[in-house]
Formats: C-alpha cells, sequence, structure tokens
C-alpha cells in the first residue's frame, strides 16, 4: 500500500464516491485527484468541487464531456437501435467506458501510481471500469474499494460517513441510489429492491406522470443524416443540445419512464427504474426513417446483430476488438439513413405519424392498390408457389407415413 502516492478517483461526490475517498487517503496514506466527468447531471455538479474538497482531495478536476458522450457514445448506441433484454436504452452503459477513458487519461497526465472507482462488488458498473482501464492502459493499477474494505453494505457508509463527518446525500426521504446523466436517470437499490413495490411519483426526474401530461398531443420533426439526428422542427443543433431540447419535449409528454427487472453481467437479477425521454423519442424516430431508407436485407443483418452489440455495452466491451467490427458493420448499414421522421407525443407514448427522405425506397407507383404498370400482380403465383413448395413436400411426407 505504501508504493500508491497519487490516486485518480472517478468521483460524482454520492455516498459511495465520497466515503472511498476519505478511505483512500485513510487507507493508502495518498494523495487522492478527484475526477469527476460533466455527462449532464445538472445541478448535482453545483457543490461537487468544494464537496471533493472538504472531503480530503488535493485537486479536482470537472470535464464538460456532453458533445463528446453524445456525439460519440449515444449516437452509435442509437444507430443500432440499441437495447438491453428489451427495455434498457444503455444510458449509464454507455457512460462508463467514456468515464474512464478520460480517467486514464487524466492520471497519465498527472503521473498517478492508480486509478480507483466507487462499484460494487455485485454490479455491472466494476466490469465496465475496469475491463476499459485495462484495454486503454494494460499497466493500470486499480484500486476497487468495495472489494477491499470491510464495509459490506449502504448504511455501513452512512455511518461511516457520519463518523467522520462527510455529508450523505442518502436520507430517509430519497431511499435509493441514483446515476444521471444528459441521456437518463436511473434508479435502483433501498425501496426498489422491492420488485412489487410501485415506485413514488415523486422519485420521478425527467418525466411527469402520463396522466398529468398535456390533454393535447405535441407534434415534433426530426432530421437524420446517415443515421445521425441533425435537427429537431428544422433547426439544427449540436448533438448535447438536440438530445436535451428532446428531454424536455418527452419529459413533459410522460414519454420515457421503464421499470424492468434485468440480468446483471455478474449473474444477478437487478431491478431498475429509468427514465429516457429523449432517448426513447430518437428511438421511434430513427427506426421510422430507417423504415423507407433501409434494404430489407440490410436491416435484418443489423437487427441480428442488435443483441450482441447491446450486450457488449451493457457488460463493458466498448474497447474490445469485437465492438469495433461491429461499429464498423453499423455504420455501414446507416449510409442511406437520411430523412426526417414525425412524431405524435401523447401522455406517455411516442407515435410515428409521417417518415419521409429524398432517398427513400418507398415507391408509392409500386406499392399503390391502384392500377400500375410496374407490377404485375400474376407473378406472385409462381412466386407463392415456390415458397410453398417445402410446406407441400412436409404434408405429403407425413400423410404418406399415416397409410
Amino acid at each position: 500500500m505504501g508504493k500508491i502516492k497519487k490516486v485518480v478517483l472517478a468521483y460524482s461526490g454520492g455516498l459511495d464516491t465520497s466515503v472511498i475517498l476519505h478511505w483512500l487517503i485513510e487507507t493508502y496514506r495518498c494523495e487522492v485527484i478527484a475526477f469527476c466527468a460533466d455527462l449532464g447531471q445538472g445541478e448535482e455538479l453545483d457543490d461537487v468541487k468544494e464537496k471533493a474538497l472538504k472531503t480530503g482531495a488535493t485537486r479536482v478536476v470537472v470535464e464538460d464531456l456532453r458533445e463528446e458522450f453524445v456525439r460519440d457514445f449515444v449516437f452509435p448506441c442509437l444507430k443500432a437501435n440499441a437495447v438491453y433484454e428489451g427495455g434498457y436504452l444503455l444510458g449509464t452503459s454507455m457512460a462508463r467506458p467514456l468515464i474512464a477513458k478520460r480517467q486514464i487519461e487524466v492520471a497519465r497526465r498527472e503521473k498517478a501510481d492508480a486509478v480507483a472507482h466507487g462499484a460494487t462488488g455485485k454490479g455491472n458498473d466494476q466490469v465496465r471500469f475496469e475491463l476499459t482501464y485495462m484495454a486503454l492502459n494494460p499497466d493500470v493499477t486499480i484500486i476497487a474499494p468495495w472489494r477491499e474494505w470491510d464495509l459490506n453494505s449502504r448504511s455501513d457508509l452512512v455511518a461511516y460517513a457520519k463518523r467522520h463527518r462527510i455529508p450523505v446525500p442518502v436520507t430517509p426521504e430519497k431511499p435509493y441510489s441514483s446515476d444521471r446523466n444528459l441521456f437518463h436517470i436511473s434508479f435502483e437499490g433501498g425501496v426498489l429492491e422491492d420488485p412489487w413495490r410501485e415506485p413514488s411519483e415523486g422519485m420521478y426526474t425527467l418525466t411527469v406522470t402520463p396522466e398529468k401530461a398535456p390533454d393535447r398531443p405535441t407534434y415534433v420533426e426530426i432530421e437524420f443524416a446517415e443515421g445521425h439526428p441533425v435537427a429537431v422542427n428544422g433547426r439544427k443543433l449540436s448533438p448535447a443540445k438536440l438530445l436535451t431540447i428532446l428531454n424536455e419535449i418527452g419529459g413533459k409528454n410522460g414519454v420515457g419512464r421503464v421499470d424492468i427487472v434485468e440480468n446483471r453481467y455478474v449473474g444477478m437479477k437487478s431491478r431498475g427504474v429509468y427514465e429516457t425521454p429523449g432517448g426513447t423519442v430518437l428511438r421511434v424516430a430513427h427506426q421510422a426513417v430507417e423504415s423507407i431508407t433501409m434494404d430489407r436485407e440490410v436491416m435484418r443483418l443489423r437487427d441480428s446483430l442488435v443483441p450482441r452489440f447491446a450486450e457488449l455495452v451493457y457488460y463493458g466491451y466498448w474497447y474490445a476488438p469485437e465492438m469495433e467490427v461491429l461499429h464498423r458493420t453499423i455504420d455501414a448499414t446507416q449510409k442511406n439513413v437520411t430523412g426526417t421522421a414525425r412524431l405524435k407525443l401523447f401522455k406517455g407514448n411516442c407515435f410515428v405519424v409521417g417518415r419521409k427522405s429524398p432517398v427513400s425506397l418507398y415507391d408509392p407507383a409500386m406499392a399503390t392498390f391502384e392500377a400500375d404498370r410496374v407490377y404485375q400482380q400474376k407473378d406472385a403465383e409462381g412466386f407463392i408457389r415456390l415458397n410453398a413448395l417445402r410446406l407441400r413436400l412436409q404434408t405429403m411426407q407425413r400423410r404418406r407415413g399415416k397409410k
């Protein structure tokens, strides 16, 4: 332990990392640099620097990574239509590799001996952080306090914090943990560990309850260029600003709430409640533009890769070689995904009501039920008979077997 002189800690200002900061100094007798990535946490960052310094950090590094987060992590997942186990849009999962990447860069710049994180020994984040650390710096020294100390629960952390006069953000009024960025906010633990218990309405931060959403629908148009969202209602916007606006629009209409029990990578099930208003709207819009611009077989091939892509993000393999291949493949499928989707948002729902594209593969002359000179309907007879051949042979064989 005496060999560790300087540590860069991924710091959020929450209960875990506040206690860890003090524990590192107490245990390793080392200098601790608190690194905080601004991914759109909002007011949560207001006093993070002051809190870290008061807890013992020798320096606090806060970096605004919002544009990089949305451009290089959110949008690639959006292009893949990535969703884990049918419900989770990966808001926390996609943020960890960026935080860990910058943490490694800060450690290199500050000539630190080690990096540390606040992920528990039961969760996914420990894997996400450490896989990224080792992928980008194979020789890095990693400190994972939850796997070293004798504090076995968050109750122990609260007691430790009170004993050392560290401000505690978990209270009886907020008996759960949360993680927020520009894409979503997640809630888990505490009262939410009972999967039968409905979350209290006061917990939600980004969305209104659908019952209290406006009684009139909101229409929004989202423009894409090669799979990337570039404009909202005709207004060109940077990635972070575009997502911010859609969070506001989706949130006020009650769009984007999800309550699921998911399978963690480490083997256990976990209940998570998520708010992803802008991300939900973008995913629906993206699929709408794809529907008129993507070739059928290209779409089927891409869709077959989505579960694997989502798993790799969820598990923490953002910088793995197989992920590089998937990114390149999915990028290739998006070359023609250019166009605009029109959506109607109403009381928690997000409906597609229009889509258009200058490179659309949809041809009204072919799709029409009216008379046309493009498609010979009698050609369908042979098409159907050829595709039915194996079905007919199967039934004929069964009949012979019964004789």
